[in-house]
């Protein structure tokens, strides 16, 4: 009876570290905000905020402001409202729609995936993005990295 409680563990054990392996990428994603080539070496959350909310329409450099998000549903997208607009999407559609509405401004332009995000930032002049940090390259400029 000892045999099969010690099989059964040492099952268990390695099912356990398989699946910690394959969630390891999840755990290790990063977000990070990504701006043109040529745009600001840094940004602070606040000035990151106040564009993706409509309060400025100018990065920090002087630049006119292009946003990108990524799709609803999209992991990064949660962690991005979630740790610099602080807020949840549905108010942010909300309110987007409001602006719409009254001719204040536009919502960031959607993209569908990671990889349009990227592509679309790094031949903007003056845009921002966010992305996994896993997905950075020498075509975009990381600007910051946000606290958890």
């Amino acid at each position: 009876m000892r045999t099969f409680s010690v099989k059964r563990s040492g099952r268990l054990a390695l099912g356990l570290a398989a699946t910690l392996v394959m969630l390891s990428p999840l755990a290790s994603a990063e977000l990070v905000i990504i701006v043109h080539p040529g745009g600001p070496d840094s940004i602070t959350k606040q000035q990151v905020r106040d564009i993706y909310l409509n309060r400025s329409s100018q990065m920090p450099d002087g630049q006119r402001a292009v946003a990108f998000e990524l799709p609803s549903g999209n992991s990064m997208r949660d962690a991005f409202n979630e740790r610099i607009t602080e807020r949840p999407d549905a108010w942010l559609t909300s309110f987007w729609s409001r602006q719409v509405l009254t001719g204040k401004g536009q919502p960031p332009t959607e993209m569908s995936s990671a990889s349009g995000m990227k592509s679309v930032v790094s031949s903007t002049l003056g845009s921002i993005g966010y992305l996994d940090s896993t997905l950075v390259d020498d075509s975009v400029k990381v600007a910051l990295t946000p606290e958890p």
